[in-house]
């Protein structure tokens, strides 16, 4: 009896050992695939970096050309405003 109750021990020791391994095979082979793809999104994002380096000057010349364009229409602004208001006075001879 005893020796019978020490083999299914033997036995289910090895089962579970079996058991872990596969799961941990599995969970190697899961962790490759994972690795593969998050490098190849890192590839990708690394080559979106390198062609977006061109628009961080070029965006502060733009911001740049934008102000002096925004200050000049402060003053068109009030140039068209003073056309505007001598307009009527002009129709009206």
């Amino acid at each position: 009896m005893t020796a019978l109750l020490v083999t299914l021990t033997v036995i289910e020791v090895v089962l579970v050992v079996a058991v872990l391994a596969y799961y941990l095979a599995r969970i190697g082979a899961s962790l490759r695939r994972t690795s593969a793809l998050l490098a190849k999104v890192t590839f990708g994002v690394r080559a979106i970096e390198l062609q977006c380096e061109v628009i961080g000057p070029s965006v502060l010349t733009v911001n740049d050309q934008l102000r002096g364009i925004a200050g000049a229409l402060g003053d068109l602004a009030g140039l068209a405003d003073a056309a505007a208001a001598a307009a009527p006075a002009s129709r009206q001879r």
